[in-house]
């Protein structure tokens, strides 16, 4: 009886059969005509890799074991010892923790760049400079670059863009279509969209990037197991759906705080006194996602107070899943700079960040008005 399944099995399996030598030998000359061992590739890695490849515009992508080995492998991609990166200094902590701490280690060094100036590379290019690092939107203060005009600048110094397009997700913005030479996500976040996945991915607009993508995944073993693969591929087939809703309730929410009066500010793009607000609009397909930042009084027993009121936004140092949730950059995802950079990015102890779910809003309002009162 022959099976045909309507939704992918679960390969779970670390190695797969040959019948003998001659399937040994297609195995190598015809690349991506059988599956060896999984940590060269399995089918429902494969199968999420190639419809955030084929969201994404890419020519090619991988899917990692997490976002943090989504970043690593995009800029091993374009780098080696003695080589310069450039990164947005208004970036998720853990990127600039692992360009400190582990890739200086590499001998790759690092410079950042101020919001101000991403668009005036020319006086912090080296010689050895190969890319730059930035995000669609800044995590946590919602920053929209812009990347057409990024990848002009960078392109004019000879240096790739790599985009970390996590917060936006490819329904809100297509770095490659912008210019940008990979996008990268963790898949953990709005991709998978359910909070039970830990998982990454990198797309490229060139096919040479892409195969060094694979051969950086094979090597250093940062390949998706299949029960991920499978859990994000059947995440992924509601993204746009959720999009839409987290982009709705996240605009209310944000409207609902800026009136607020314990609220000094909030940092969501969909408001039209966002800076970046009609940049948002055209490069944002008129949604602006569900995340959103913003500041109470710099009190850290007001914002603990205002925590363990909330009961729909519970206190979990992560984002984009169907149900709400806060974060405190300052003692999570930032605590590993110093005082003088959280100061200069305005991390201050007063910030919360919200990641808005799918909720009925009317419920997230009540919350949020029974937290801050």
């Amino acid at each position: 009886m022959e099976i045909t399944p309507k939704i992918t099995p679960i390969y779970q399996t670390s190695v797969f059969k040959f019948a003998d030598l001659n399937e040994l030998e297609q195995y190598f000359d015809e690349p991506g005509s059988r599956y060896l061992y999984s940590r060269n590739g399995n089918p429902n890695a494969d199968e999420l890799a190639e419809k955030i490849n084929h969201l994404e515009g890419g020519v090619g992508a991988v899917v990692t074991g997490s976002g943090m080995a989504a970043i690593f492998a995009a800029i091993l991609a374009y780098c080696q010892a003695g080589d310069h990166v450039l990164c947005a200094a208004d970036i998720y902590g853990g990127s600039s923790a692992l360009l400190n701490a582990e890739l200086s280690r590499m001998g790759i060094t690092v410079a950042y760049v101020p919001f101000e100036q991403l668009y005036d590379l020319k006086p912090l290019v080296q010689p050895t400079t190969r890319l730059l690092l930035a995000e669609t939107m800044s995590n946590p203060l919602l920053r929209v670059a812009d990347l057409r005009r990024l990848a002009t600048e960078c392109h004019a110094h000879g240096l790739k863009l790599v985009v970390d397009n996590t917060f936006a997700s490819p329904v809100i913005t297509r770095p490659l279509e912008l210019g940008a030479d990979i996008s990268l996500h963790s898949v953990t976040k709005y991709i998978s969209g359910h909070s039970d996945v830990t998982a990454g991915a990198v797309v490229a607009a060139d096919p040479e990037v892409a195969a060094r993508l694979k051969q950086i995944s094979v090597f250093y073993g940062l390949t998706l197991s299949p029960m991920e693969s499978w859990l994000a591929v059947r995440g992924l087939k509601t993204l746009r759906l959720r999009m839409r809703e987290h982009s709705y309730n996240a605009l209310v929410v944000a409207q609902f705080l800026a009136e607020h009066p314990r609220v000094r500010q909030v940092n969501y793009p969909g408001l039209e006194s966002h800076p970046q607000h009609a940049l948002a609009v055209e490069q944002g397909a008129g949604l602006f996602g569900g995340m959103m930042s913003f500041l109470l009084a710099d009190d850290a027993e007001g914002v603990n107070s205002f925590m363990r009121r909330s009961q729909r936004f519970p206190f979990a140092p992560s984002l984009a899943g169907v149900d709400s949730s806060l974060s405190y950059p300052l003692g999570t995802s930032h605590r590993s700079l110093t005082a003088e950079q959280q100061q200069a990015l305005g991390i201050t102890v007063g910030l919360v960040r919200l990641s808005v779910g799918i909720e009925p809003v009317e419920d997230l309002l009540a919350d949020l008005a029974q937290a801050l009162d």
